[in-house]
C-alpha cells in the first residue's frame, strides 16, 4: 500500500500528505505522545526513502486522544493503534 501511495504521490506533484500517528490507550498520555509522533514520523521516513520531498510530508501525533474504537477490547485497540494518511491538493 504504502508503495502504490508513493506511485501516486510521483504522479501527481502538486499533492502534499497529511501523516497522523495514533495509539491506544496502554501507557501514559506523554509515552503515548511520543509513539503516535514516532509512527508517523516512520512513515515519512518511509517515504522520503523512495524520493518523496520531506517538504510534501506533514506528520503529527495524537497520541491517544483519537481513537476510533474502544479501547475496552484487543480488538479495539488494534484499530486505534493506527496511521492515517490524507492527501491534499497544494493552494
Amino acid at each position: 500500500l504504502l508503495d502504490e501511495i508513493v506511485g501516486i504521490l510521483n504522479e501527481y506533484k502538486d499533492y502534499y500528505m497529511t501523516i497522523e500517528g495514533h495509539t491506544d490507550d496502554v501507557g501514559s498520555d506523554a509515552k503515548n505522545l511520543i509513539l503516535s509522533r514516532d509512527r508517523a514520523a516512520s512513515v515519512k521516513a518511509y517515504f522520503a526513502g523512495k524520493g518523496i520531498a520531506a517538504d510534501r510530508l506533514e506528520t503529527d501525533g495524537f497520541g491517544e486522544s483519537k481513537p476510533v474504537a474502544s479501547n475496552k477490547t484487543a480488538a479495539g485497540k488494534a484499530k486505534n493503534r493506527r496511521v492515517e494518511m490524507d492527501l491534499k491538493l497544494r493552494n
